[in-house]
């Protein structure tokens, strides 16, 4: 399965879009949540991040293990989230 990479955002949300362009310059596959669609969502990215901005970058593992990739447009964090 390899990792499973979700970005939570917003609709108008210029970060977003700047990180979902490079991770499908990377080939990389994810899962788009949009908060707005969901306020108990973005109260669960708060609590699992503590960001209260978009986008939020979480990375689960094989094992189940999930971590912060990345929170904001950090392509830095990305590229080393997805090395590991």
């Amino acid at each position: 399965m390899g990792k499973k990479v979700t970005i939570y955002t917003r609709t108008q949300c210029a970060y977003c879009t700047q990180v979902k362009r490079y991770l499908d310059l990377k080939k990389q596959s994810y899962e788009v949540v949009n908060i707005d669609d969901d306020p108990a969502v973005a109260a669960e990215v708060v609590a699992k991040s503590g960001a209260r901005t978009v986008p939020v970058v979480m990375i689960t593992k094989e094992n189940g293990d999930e971590m912060v990739a990345s929170i904001g447009w950090n392509p830095g964090a990305l590229a080393s989230a997805l090395a590991a």
